[in-house]
């Protein structure tokens, strides 16, 4: 085995969702750094700098960091590096930023990305100033010009996919993403209404993950190492006066339950928005409706 000429090479970035620009730029960087004889690696902050100076906002995240890390280990990177994004880490010049956590904390050799790239102290650092400051260092730089890549022209960003994800335009969010959005967690209890109204359920609580809109989609679920189509349900269940938001989903030709279980729920198509019914026997009609749409939604 050849040893590697120099510290890893690192695409550095929030990678949140690791849509199509980011695996673009992780292609890029695989490649940068294997004609280097260097590792391909991810810089990646934790929390996502948004949390950390906008406390309040609202969950806003496409993927959680474990499968954050995971897709950026599908497109290449070797390894993953998180930095703790605190009030420490925010007030280092773009200098520091580079001399100290760059090339002394994380032995880079290298690292790649985008032109738009602003970093340290008030994003006071650009592209140009992260080529200078690298260059004083040691350390290669590649940066990649943002291209856009959808059918429209338009560029791809994670912004543009949870504005997709928000108003139920999962399709939409699909062509930029590269791959269908899911959603992963572990099964938890919940009123066993479904069961009782012949449609069993598993419950996911969303936390830091955007919020879909509100309303009936049709999925695909993998759980058990198997996949399933299925319809969920993501809302409140004004019906039964429930207060808690939660992603309901029926699995198709499915039996026993997975509490405690962890499977991932990947949005195919809308179906409705989630509405108030007069009683349990119009939901109960609605869901075998809604089921049917999502069969006909998958099987297309």
């Amino acid at each position: 085995m050849v040893s590697p000429a120099i510290g890893p090479i690192a695409a550095i970035g929030n990678f949140d969702g690791v849509h199509k620009g980011h695996r673009r730029l992780l292609a890029k960087t695989v490649d940068f750094a294997r004609a280097r004889r260097a590792a391909p690696a991810a810089v990646v902050f934790d929390p996502h700098p948004r949390r950390f100076f906008r406390p309040d906002d609202p969950p806003f995240l496409l993927t959680t960091p474990s499968r954050r890390n995971r897709l950026l280990q599908e497109a290449g990177a070797e390894e993953v590096f998180p930095l703790v994004f605190d009030a420490g880490l925010a007030a280092l010049t773009p200098e520091a930023f580079v001399a100290d956590v760059l090339k002394a904390r994380l032995r880079l050799g290298g690292v790649v990305t985008g032109t738009e790239f602003r970093f340290g102290k008030e994003r006071a650092g650009d592209a140009a100033a992260l080529k200078a400051l690298c260059a004083a260092v040691g350390l290669l730089v590649l940066l990649v010009e943002p291209k856009a890549e959808r059918h429209d022209g338009l560029k791809i960003g994670s912004s543009e996919i949870r504005d997709a994800i928000a108003s139920g335009a999962v399709k939409e969010a699909a062509l930029m993403l590269g791959r269908r959005w899911s959603v992963e967690g572990v099964v938890a209890e919940g009123q066993r209404l479904g069961r009782t109204l012949g449609f069993p359920t598993a419950n996911l609580v969303l936390g830091e993950l955007i919020e879909p809109r509100r309303g009936v989609y049709a999925v695909e679920v993998f759980a058990r190492g198997g996949r399933h189509g299925g319809v969920a349900n993501f809302g409140r269940r004004p019906t039964v006066g429930a207060d808690t938001l939660l992603l309901e989903t029926h699995l198709f030709d499915f039996d026993g339950d997975l509490y405690g279980e962890r499977i991932e729920v990947a949005f195919v198509d809308f179906i409705r928005d989630e509405r108030k019914f007069d009683g349990l026997a119009s939901l109960q009609a609605q869901i075998a409706a809604d089921a049917r749409a999502a069969r006909r939604i998958l099987k297309a």
